[in-house]
Parts: structure tokens; sequence; C-alpha cells
């Protein structure tokens, strides 16, 4: 039914809005169309446009929408490159070609970067191509009586589609799914999440760069693939050929795993992307002096006295301090050198901007957390990144709102975090490679995506922390692959309650054991399995004295910690990281055998995950103490 979509020919006048065409050139207005909604592209494209097609589908679904909506004739566009523009006049569609046939608007009007686009010279190219016109290059003249709001939605519809829809490989994709299902609608929800600063611009980056890639190794594997097909002989050079262009499919097929990983909603997020962080210290200050910033919105003296009492005076620090006064805590970070303090007084801070830490500086809240509130505004990616070999922060509330980034990032280096409240947005706290987190006697509540996330060969240590009211309490990042090095985990005495999902959850891919037994769960298109570890017996988890020390300074007061009925789920977490530590072990032994070395490096092979998980507590998470999910 044509009259089904947004607008109806039987209603007197436009419902759609115009656009005054840049440039000089007084070009007619245009139907301004590419203001649409999600929900309104979304409903064109599953009801009206695709319905079930298959990919090898699309253009013959198309022209069949297109034949019921277009206009065959009688309407005038704007015919744009990115060379010239050009006013034309449609006479006729060719629908299975998604072209129109035109011809030149009288009077000519046309704009072109330089002046050698004239009448005959258009007049030449059109003959050249046959007069036919791609239609996704054409916008619709706006006309006010309605009879072509149809018409330049649908020509709309083509463009967005193979614009921001359509890949060159799609056409190869097997037929045996729903092509709207598999593609269109993660790619439409990818795209309005980025228009609407739901993606961080990390990751947007990641994906046009990994989308720019294969596409180029697309194009190069279509000219290897015809060379083949087009010679008939037998000889070394098309065997070469062969050898080449499976190569080029294997990093084809990489890469578009890699591209639907970002494009689905629920996996985004959950595999995250290797950030770079160029944050660059500065080192110790000229002088060679280090500076104490104390951070207020205002300083009253019987506060300026307690502060020289507990925190400025000689006898408290054992010698002479250069002091200076911010009223905002970001300024204060940004006059860090190496070896800085800043001391924030009692208040609510409202920062629109980015906490970057590069140098081995300290953050301490004067007052209980709760009185020292430094709260994000603005759309941003981040609130605190950490890069520094040794970054304190203490006794402070971070509260973060608008975001679509973790509360913190720690990049680099090691960061040690005590006695603060974060108040999350999106993630919570992030541990990079190779980056060390030390989070004691804190708080972390809100995060719509994991409390904490602790990438592969990162060390993290958690002490005496709540972790709650989040999608996952913590999240540990697959580390099997081989260029990954297993993360170093400790656990002690930290409650973790009231999550979405589970408490722990670890992240890493199916091995054929896991298959047999698993049952998967198709969703978006990408295979799941959620699974729950069974419970194992007491002996299984590692002893103490067999743990590498180092934070043995940080767990002396907690070896004699005894382990209640409440707490079965640390022997849960420990055994199924360990076992997977095993896995990531044998993996690495048939890789060197494959190789032919059967006498490892004890350097290589004495790789084992540090796991402490002791007198943690797991109450009231919706899917139990700890999980895995296999992709």
């Amino acid at each position: 039914d044509s009259s089904s979509d947004y607008g109806s020919r039987d209603k007197p006048g436009t419902a759609l809005g115009r656009t005054v065409p840049d440039g000089n050139v007084l070009f007619p207005d245009i139907f301004h169309t590419d203001h649409l909604l999600f929900y309104e592209r979304f409903k064109a494209y599953q009801d009206y446009i695709l319905a079930d097609c298959k990919a090898s589908e699309v253009k013959e679904f198309t022209a069949e929408y297109l034949e019921k909506v277009l206009e065959p004739s009688g309407w005038q566009a704007v015919w744009r490159t990115n060379v010239f523009e050009v006013l034309v006049e449609v006479v006729d569609v060719e629908y299975s070609a998604l072209k129109a046939v035109v011809q030149l608007n009288e009077p000519f009007l046309c704009e072109s970067r330089d002046s050698t686009f004239t009448l005959e010279c258009m007049q030449e190219l059109l003959e050249l191509k046959e007069r036919q016109i791609p239609l996704q290059e054409l916008w619709v003249v706006y006309d006010e009586s309605g009879e072509f709001d149809q018409t330049a939605l649908a020509v709309e519809h083509v463009r967005f589609f193979y614009q921001c829809i359509w890949r060159t490989w799609d056409e190869e994709e097997e037929d045996d799914f729903d092509y709207f299902v598999r593609c269109v609608e993660p790619r439409l929800r990818l795209h309005y999440d980025i228009l609407e600063h739901r993606v961080p611009s990390g990751l947007v980056a990641d994906y046009q760069n990994l989308l720019s890639q294969c596409e180029e190794l697309y194009r190069k594997f279509l000219n290897v693939r015809n060379s083949i097909s087009s010679s008939d002989s037998d000889s070394e050079v098309e065997n070469v050929s062969m050898v080449e262009g499976l190569k080029l499919y294997e990093k084809i097929e990489h890469l578009k795993q890699k591209l639907k990983l970002i494009e689905n909603p629920l996996l985004r997020y959950v595999f995250g992307y290797q950030k770079y962080s160029g944050l660059q210290a500065k080192g110790l200050r000229p002088t060679g002096t280090k500076i104490t910033h104390v951070v207020s919105s205002t300083m009253m003296a019987s506060l300026l006295q307690s502060l020289i009492r507990d925190k400025l005076c000689p006898e408290s620090c054992g010698e002479e301090l250069e002091v200076q006064f911010h009223n905002d805590p970001l300024a204060a970070v940004n006059a860090c050198y190496e070896g800085d303090t800043v001391i924030i007084c009692p208040g609510h801070y409202v920062v629109d901007g980015m906490f970057c830490i590069a140098d081995s500086v300290e953050l301490e809240g004067y007052g209980l957390p709760d009185d020292i509130v430094i709260e994000k505004r603005g759309k941003g990616d981040n609130f605190v990144d950490c890069t520094g070999a040794n970054i304190r922060i203490s006794s402070l509330k971070l509260v973060q709102h608008d975001a679509v980034e973790g509360i913190l990032n720690v990049h680099h280096g090691k960061t040690t975090l005590e006695n603060c409240v974060l108040q999350c947005e999106t993630t919570g706290i992030t541990i990079r490679t190779s980056a060390e987190l030390l989070m004691k006697n804190s708080d972390l509540y809100g995060a719509k995506g994991a409390g904490v996330e602790i990438y592969p060969g990162s060390t993290c240590t958690l002490l005496d922390n709540g972790i709650h009211h989040c999608k996952e309490g913590i999240l540990i990042k697959n580390f099997l692959d081989e260029h990954y090095d297993i993360p170093k985990i400790t656990m002690v005495n930290n409650m973790i309650h009231n999550n979405e999902g589970y408490g722990v959850v670890l992240v890493r891919p199916t091995m054929p054991s896991d298959v047999k037994d698993a049952s998967a769960e198709r969703t978006k298109g990408i295979f799941l399995f959620l699974e729950e570890t069974p419970k194992t017996s007491k002996s299984s988890i590692p002893r103490q004295e067999e743990l590498p020390g180092c934070v043995t300074d940080e767990l002396e007061l907690y070896e004699q910690a005894e382990i209640s009925e409440q707490t079965e789920g640390n022997y849960e977490i420990a055994n199924e990281l360990g076992a997977t530590s095993a896995k990531k072990s044998q993996m690495h032994k048939k890789r060197l055998s494959e190789l032919g070395i059967t006498e490892a490096d004890d350097n290589l092979m004495s790789q084992e995950m540090f796991v402490s998980i002791v007198g943690n507590q797991f109450k009231w998470n919706g899917k139990g103490s700890f999980g895995t999910f296999l992709f």
C-alpha cells in the first residue's frame, strides 16, 4: 500500500520540510529528508522495502518498492557529485537498475569547482551515461502540493541505504539468514548511536578504520579473483594468485567479524576496543620543586587554619611547601607536574572536561568522600584517564553524567584508589593491558555495563570494596588469544551485590569441549553461550601460601580471613579462572609443538594467572555469583 508510508497522496499539501541549497547558484529548494528518525527508517526498511529478503535479493526487493511509490516522470532533482551540481528533470525510471533517466533542465543551472562544466560538456556527459543517473545522486526538488513526498522519501531511503548500510561484500554473504535482522538493523542502530553520541569516539574511529581497511582489501580480492577467472592456463602465476586470494579472504573475514562485533549493540561494549592514550607526561618541574595544589570554591579562615595544621605545616610534611590555590579541580590537575599533590576541600565541583593524569601525582580529598563531590557534566568520552607510573586518588566522590565511556580508565602505570565513591553512567573502571589498579575501601555503583573491566595482561587488586547495582559486577576480558598475557587478579573481602547479571563474568571464546554441553542462543546473528560454572570443591582453590607475593604487603591483614557459606562463589571464580589459565598454557604448548619446539622457554611456559579470591560476598546478583560468556 503506497499510502502506508510517511506521507499520503490523498492529503492536500506536503508533509515534508524544505532545504535551501548552499552555493552561489540559485537552485530551487529541495525536500528536507535527511533528518528522519531511527524508527522511521527502521519501519521503511523492515515493512516496505527489504522485509525478509536475502542479501542477494536486496536490489530486487528495492526495485519492487520503488515501482509502487516512485513517480516515473514529471519531477525535478539536483544531481550532485563531488565535482558539480546540476538541475535535471526526470523523464523515466529504470527501476531494476535503481536509476533515473534524466534531461537537463531549461534554463541550464549548474555549479562546479571550475568552469569546464558548460552546457555542451554536461550534454556529452549525460550521453556517455545514456542519461541514466543513480537515484542516490539525486535530491528531489521541493513541491508543496505533496504529490512528490513519496518520491522524495523513496530516493532518501535508497541513498541512505547504499551510503550507510550496504557493504560491497554483502551480496556474497550466505543466503540462509534474514538480511534485515543480520545486517540492516545492527548497522542502523550503530549509525544512530553514533549520531546521538552514545558510542565512544575511539570506538567510532576504530570502526571507520576497520571499514576502510575491509573495503580496500575487498577491492584487491576482487581484482585477484577476476585475474584468476580470466586466465585459462594452470600456470605458476595463477597458483600464486590463488594463494594471495586466500590470504586476502582470510584477512577480510577477520575484519568483517570485528565489524560485526562493533555493530552488535550487545557485544560492542563486552569486547571493547584497544584505545591508545596519547597523554604525555610532563615529568619534573624545570625548577625541581614539587607543589601542593589546594582546591576550594571559597577559602574561609577556619578552613585555611585546619589545612595548615593538618596538611601544610612544615612539621607535618617535614619540609617547606610551595602552595598554589585553585577553585577548579580540573585546573589544579592540569597544572600538576611529577610528584605534585592536589588537596580538594569539601564542596560540590562541576567540571566540563576530562581529567588526564599522565604524571605520578596524588589527588586527595580533605574530608569524607560524600562531602567532596566532583561531578562531570556535558557529553564526553572520559571522566578520568590515568597513564602515570604511580597515581593515588583518595577520599573523593566522582559522579558521571551523559557519558559514553567509563568513569575511570587506567591505561598505563599503577593507579591506587582508596576510600572513594564512584557513581557511574556507562561502564565503571577499566584496567587496560599492562596497567595496574589497586582499589581499597571504595564504593562503585550505577554502571550500565560492568563495574570493573579487567583486560588481558593487567593487574587488578580489589580489597574491601562494594560493587553493586551495575549491569555486571566485574568483567574479565578474553585472554586466550596468543597475543595476550594472563591478568593477575586479587579479590579480597569485597561485597558484590544487587547487580543485574552476574557478580563476576569471564569472557572467552568457545572451545570444542564447550560446544558439546552448552546450549546456543542466537542473538542478532551472533551465537552466544551463557553458562553458570558448576560448584567445585573447596580443594580446588589455590592455597594462599602458594600464591606469588606481588601484593603481600596489601594482603597481610587478610591472611586469617574466615570463609563463610555466603562466599561459595569465591571457589567458583578461582576454579574457572585457573582452568582457563591452564587452557591457555595447553594452547601455547600445542602451538610450540606445531613449530617443532619440544622444550619451551621457562619464561614462556611459567606464565600462570595469579588468583587470590578470598572472603568476597556475592548477594542478590540477578544471574548468580559467577558466569562465563562464551562467544
